[in-house]
Order: structure tokens, then C-alpha cells, then sequence
């Protein structure tokens, strides 16, 4: 590991919301401290491409002048939040990671970053990411790799890898990210910070600029359960912008992480535990398994037989929709026109050729192919089929348990560079969190122990659809474990 450490442990939200509405602390004071921060720990993590300082403090001064007059204070009030740069927010670019839309800056805010804000929420920049969400360790981005702050040699996770970094070194007390495959909860245990992976459904994705349609999901980032609960009572709800999103009525997540855990039924899947899984994160995983059997939970082995399936499924699927999703950046509205065009077609070529990075245009490729005449039915058709038998193979385990549990990723974080060389393997770090995103379930990822090198490792907590209250009730359990 490197001789520095960024990370630093950060104050609850509820602790620095409390000193705000108490008067002890500042708003504006706080985002000052934060980008201080920034400022210093930024240029060895790469973590934020942009800063948005003139709303953050406008929006912090409002919340001084509403604590000052005793006014209520919303649940997240002067809280430093982040956002990942595949979110719009107006005034501030957005590049998705990409040089295809350097230069964009969108007129108007996500859903998700107008309640973050409507709640009280300090919005500090835009983060870095694999471009169009693309990765597993943030090493596409155009705007170069982010590193991890609990090791500067290794990657933070993909694509919210900036967004699990900003929180693991306290430059945000909370972030968003967003999940297709993954995206979540593999750099939040990389990290060793908490990360949730919303029902599909349960939070708008209008103001997303999209990758997967079917699969992407947007979900919080926080140093403990209890905060990232708090965030998802925020975020969630109806979208009359999004005709995908749930009606279904939003819980206060962060009361129902306090009920205790005795009497659930806990799954453990066979399938989660074979070949490829480091020893060390095996013996984490099943010591948090224990701790839960302590906490009063019923452990018993499940199976998910299709799971072996999931990887290529997941690269038919997501590659396919986005083919689709990325063929509106062509040089034509906005974002990057290549200079060297002599004809309409050549602008179009050149152009893609130019703003792509090797990643995506990969992933267009594949997925286009899939599309094609001819494919279509030997492979993404047949690909959606496996899906249904996926999604069918969870909704018969949560007949019999409350959660199932597993780690998050098969190793801890690996150093930069290892596997850019081989697409394959960088995929099979996604191996058990693909799963659960073509199955449209919830998920937890919680800090379960760290291995002797100090590199953190994640349990994965999947609970059935719109039941996040049980995954954020089991997160805590493991968490208190580790305390």
C-alpha cells in the first residue's frame, strides 16, 4: 500500500445536521471546510471534474438564514453532497466521462439532484466516472483514472468510482452514483463505504443521461447505513418525468434500519461462493455470516441456479441498449464535432470514432451486432429469455428468506492498469452483482472486515423488489458487527 492515507472518517449526517439546525455550526462554514478539502485531496484522486462553489454556497447561505430564523430545516440540511457527472445539473457540465460531450452544459437538474437540493442538500460538483458508466475500476474516463484512497496504487471501482471515493475520503458526506451492472456496489466496497442499489423503478431516472435503460439505476453513497438510508427516503418516489418509475409509497428507510434483525430468514447461495472468490473475502463474508446468525437471524443455504448465465446475459442486454441509447451522440446537437470532416458522413464517423473511448465503442459494437438482422434472435432475444429465468430464480428464494447475502465482488480492489488489458476479466469482477440488476431487485453493500493488506471488502445484502427496508435492516446488523 502506499505510505498516504486520504481517508478520513466523517461526522454522521444526522451529527452535522443537528450542529446546523442547533446554530454550532455553519452551512456555509461547512461547505467552506469541504472544498478546502477538495483542494488538497482532489489532485492525487482525481475524484471531481467540476465544482459548482457559487450554488453550493447560495444554497448553504439559504439554510443559515432559515436555522438562524428557526425555520424547519429539511432532512439533509447544508449536508456536502457530490453527483455523479452521468446526472444533469444545470449550470454545471455534463460529461458523462466522455470527450464526446465536453462542453455540454444541460439547462436543466435531474430529478434526483432537484430533491437532493429541495431537501437542503449543499450540491458540491460533479464526479468522475467511467465514461457512460462503462467500467468496472473508472480507468475509462476521458478525464483520466480516479484512485482509491485507501490505496493510491489501485482502483476505486466502476463506474462510481469517484462517487465511492469522495465519500471514503471524506471530500462529501454523501454522493450519488448510479448502477447498471454493478456500479454501486462494487466501488462502495472497494472503498469500504456503503452503497445502495435502489428496486428498479423506485428512483426517477429522468435528467440520466442513459446507458442501459432497462438496467440503470441511481443510488446513494454514505459512510454508514443509516446515512445512505436517509438518502434514499430523499431521492425515491413517483416521477410523473419517468413513466418507469414506482408509485409504490416510499418508507422512511433510516426508522426502519433501527428494527433489529432477530427471527429474518437469511439465504446464503452456493453459487456466490466458488471458484474465482478470494480466500480472505470468503472468510469476511462468512464471518459477517455468523454475526447475523448471533443477531438472531435463521442462516440457510439457497440456490440460484441460473447465476452462471448472468455475465453474458448482462453484456447482450446492456451492450444492445446502448447501442441504441448512444446513437444520439453524432456531432450534430452538441458535445464534440470532429474537425477533419469533409462530408455529412465523415462528420458522423469521425466524430463517434474521436469522442469514444475504446470501452463504449466496444460495447456499441457488440451490442449493435446483437441487434442486427440475422443475431437478433440467437442473441438478444434468447439473452431476455435467461433474464426471465434469472429474475424467476430470486422471486422463488424470497418465498423462503427475507435477504440473501453475498460478497459484493470476488477480490478486493486490484492494482490500476491489471486488467485493462483484458475486457473478460475487468467483466468478471461484476460476477455477483450483474444478478441482481437484470433481475430489477434492491441491495445493500455494507463494509464486512478489510484483508490483512487493509483493503476493504463488501457483503452484498439483495432483498426482493420495493423491500430496501429489509436490506438497510440486515446492513446495519453487519455494520453494528463490525463496530
Amino acid at each position: 500500500m502506499t505510505t498516504e492515507s486520504y481517508v478520513e472518517k466523517p461526522k454522521t449526517l444526522s451529527e452535522l445536521r443537528e450542529g446546523i439546525a442547533s446554530g454550532r455550526l455553519k452551512a456555509t462554514g461547512l461547505a467552506t471546510s469541504y472544498y478546502e478539502r477538495i483542494e488538497q485531496v482532489n489532485p492525487a484522486l482525481n475524484v471531481y471534474l467540476s465544482l459548482t462553489k457559487n450554488r453550493a454556497f447560495a444554497q448553504a447561505a439559504r439554510v443559515d438564514a432559515a436555522a438562524a430564523k428557526g425555520d424547519p430545516l429539511g432532512p439533509l440540511a447544508g449536508i456536502p453532497v457530490g453527483i455523479k457527472d452521468v446526472l444533469v445539473m444545470r449550470g454545471a457540465p455534463a460529461t458523462a466521462g466522455s470527450k464526446i460531450l465536453k462542453g455540454y452544459h444541460p439547462p436543466y437538474d435531474a430529478t434526483v439532484v432537484a430533491k437532493l437540493e429541495a431537501a437542503g442538500a449543499t450540491l458540491l460538483g460533479k464526479l468522475n466516472c467511467d465514461e457512460f458508466a462503462m467500467g468496472s475500476s473508472n480507468e475509462n474516463s476521458a478525464y483520466g483514472p480516479v484512485r482509491n484512497p485507501v490505496d493510491t496504487d489501485r482502483v476505486p471501482g466502476g463506474s462510481s468510482g469517484g462517487s465511492a471515493a469522495a465519500v471514503a475520503a471524506n471530500i462529501a458526506v454523501a454522493t450519488l452514483g448510479t448502477d447498471t451492472g454493478g456500479s454501486i456496489r462494487q466501488p462502495a466496497s472497494f472503498c469500504g463505504v456503503v452503497g445502495v442499489l435502489p428496486t428498479y423503478g423506485r428512483v426517477s431516472r429522468y435528467g440520466l443521461i442513459a446507458f442501459a435503460s432497462s438496467l440503470d439505476r441511481v443510488g446513494p453513497f454514505a459512510a454508514n447505513v443509516r446515512d445512505a438510508a436517509t438518502l434514499l427516503s430523499v431521492i425515491a418516489g413517483h416521477d410523473p418525468c419517468d413513466a418507469t418509475s414506482s408509485p409504490a409509497p416510499v418508507a422512511d428507510y433510516a426508522a426502519e434500519s433501527d428494527k433489529g434483525v432477530e427471527g429474518l430468514r437469511i439465504g446464503v447461495p452456493a453459487e456466490y461462493f466458488g471458484e474465482g472468490l478470494d480466500p480472505e473475502v470468503r472468510d469476511r463474508i462468512e464471518t459477517g455470516i455468523e454475526s447475523l446468525k448471533k443477531a438472531g437471524c435463521t442462516v440457510k443455504p439457497v440456490s440460484l441456479p441460473h447465476t452462471r448465465y448472468a455475465i453474458p446475459t448482462y453484456y447482450l442486454v446492456a451492450t444492445a441498449e446502448a447501442s441504441a441509447n448512444l446513437a444520439r451522440f453524432d456531432g450534430v446537437r452538441f458535445g464534440y464535432r470532429s474537425p477533419s470532416s469533409a462530408t455529412l458522413s465523415d462528420m458522423y464517423s469521425h466524430s463517434r470514432d474521436e469522442g469514444f473511448g475504446a470501452e463504449v465503442k466496444r460495447r456499441i459494437m457488440l451490442g449493435t451486432y446483437a441487434l442486427s438482422a440475422g443475431y437478433y434472435d440467437a442473441y438478444y432475444l434468447k439473452a431476455q429469455k435467461v433474464r426471465r429465468l434469472l429474475a424467476d430464480d430470486f422471486l422463488r428464494t424470497f418465498a423462503d428468506v427475507d435477504a440473501i447475502v453475498t460478497p459484493t465482488a470476488p477480490t478486493p480492489a486490484f492494482k490500476l492498469g491489471e486488467k485493462t488489458g483484458n475486457p473478460l476479466a475487468m467483466y468478471l469482477a461484476d460476477i455477483y452483482t450483474v444478478t441482481a440488476s437484470l433481475a430489477g431487485i434492491c441491495g445493500v453493500t455494507v463494509p464486512c472486515g478489510a484483508t490483512k493488506a487493509g483493503l476493504p471488502v463488501g457483503m452484498q445484502i439483495l432483498a426482493a423488489h420495493l423491500n430496501e427496508a429489509t436490506a438497510f435492516r440486515v446492513a446495519r446488523a453487519v455494520e453494528a458487527a463490525q463496530s
